[in-house]
């Protein structure tokens, strides 16, 4: 069947050409789905329509192009959205009943480098006939396809059983809920390759009882749909370039810091977000003045017993302390404290203020 590529204009071509060569080569093939087999005529039909795009479980993925009318843009049996990077996009259920879910699967134009940093983004719209709005969405990289022959969760059990390396699982988190259904919303983060990674999965890889998900409204299709558009993987800097280029940024002494890129989730110490670059500038700021020390305290919102949060509070400071001493910095030079929700900076009675109240702060000052 002969590859099809739409005519999308000179000028919109040109922005295509841009946005994939502007900071360097865009390592995902047929990264906006613009390339297809034929145009789509019926839902699930990902994985036969679109080239260098494939399903890794039976969750029946959804492709949308301009040139169909039954799976057209921008209006589509799900919703209303315009296709800002070409006329084609994907999309597919991030929650639904019984632990349904749908996934993508990139491929790659060449195998990653290890050691080297790689920005990945996508843009993400949530679909109008959807009743919840999801927090996170999860990223796994893979040495060979997947293909596992579940309509559920594809769970670390799952990938434990795959043949080659599998990365752990990276999330891409927002403080608020991804609930936009009108604009393309871009998500971003960065990692570092261990050099196997192939190919790259996207979806939610949890059960709906650990979803962080947002009932936006009521009984329409019980579940979390998004449209999906513009994957990217760039390689931005190997470790090594990121240590010698990484600005040297001055601070305050004897003030508090807040870390304005390292948040949690709820009950949890693990860092989320897009961090590297605000604690690689700490770090690199801790190098280069070796008579400053640093002191860390953890805080929570007010969800949960004073013990569990002091707790809490302790083990997200140490997270901090963990990777200075990892990457360097003596452990005499550093102190830390937690807590709990003792101090917060915002109010507990909404979302957005208890994400404020998750947070770690830092004072640097000269020894006594």
């Amino acid at each position: 069947m002969s590859t099809r590529i739409p005519h999308i204009g000179v000028i919109s071509m040109l922005m295509l050409c841009m946005h994939f060569n502007g900071f360097g080569q865009n390592l995902v093939v047929n990264p906006s789905f613009e390339k297809y087999r034929k145009c789509p005529v019926k839902l699930g039909n990902l994985e036969k329509d679109v080239i260098d795009w494939s399903m890794p479980t039976l969750g029946s993925t959804d492709y949308f192009n301009g040139c169909s009318v039954a799976m057209g843009t921008p209006e589509n049996f799900n919703g209303k959205q315009p296709a800002d990077f070409g006329v084609g996009y994907v999309g597919f259920y991030m929650y639904a009943p019984n632990d349904y879910r749908e996934y993508i699967q990139a491929k790659f134009n060449t195998t990653l480098k290890k050691g080297e940093r790689y920005a990945i983004s996508f843009y993400v719209s949530l679909a109008e006939r959807s009743d919840f709005a999801v927090k996170e969405f999860g990223i796994r990289f893979t040495e060979f396809p997947v293909e596992v022959e579940t309509s559920k969760v594809l769970s670390g059990l799952h990938l434990s059983k795959m043949k080659g390396e599998v990365s752990e699982e990276l999330e891409i988190s927002y403080s608020k809920y991804y609930s936009d259904e009108i604009k393309w919303v871009k998500l971003t983060t960065e990692f570092e390759a261990s050099g196997t990674e192939n190919y790259m999965i996207i979806g939610n890889f949890k059960n709906n009882k650990r979803t962080q998900k947002y009932q936006t409204k009521r009984k329409i299709t019980k579940g979390s749909y998004y449209y999906l558009d513009m994957v990217s993987v760039l390689n931005v800097k190997s470790k090594s370039q990121n240590s010698q280029v990484t600005e040297l940024k001055e601070y305050d002494l004897d003030s508090v810091h807040i870390f304005k890129d390292v948040y949690f989730n709820s009950n949890k110490s693990k860092i989320s977000g897009n961090h590297q670059q605000e604690m690689e500038s700490l770090l690199t700021y801790l190098k280069t003045n070796s008579n400053i020390n640093i002191k860390i305290f953890g805080h929570t919102d007010d969800i949960g017993s004073d013990n569990f949060n002091k707790i809490l509070s302790v083990r997200r400071a140490d997270e901090i302390v963990g990777f200075l001493i990892k990457n360097g910095i003596e452990k005499s030079r550093i102190s830390s404290k937690g807590f709990g929700s003792l101090k917060p900076i915002s109010t507990n009675t909404t979302e957005s203020g208890r994400f404020l109240n998750r947070r770690v702060e830092f004072v640097l000052s000269k020894p006594d």
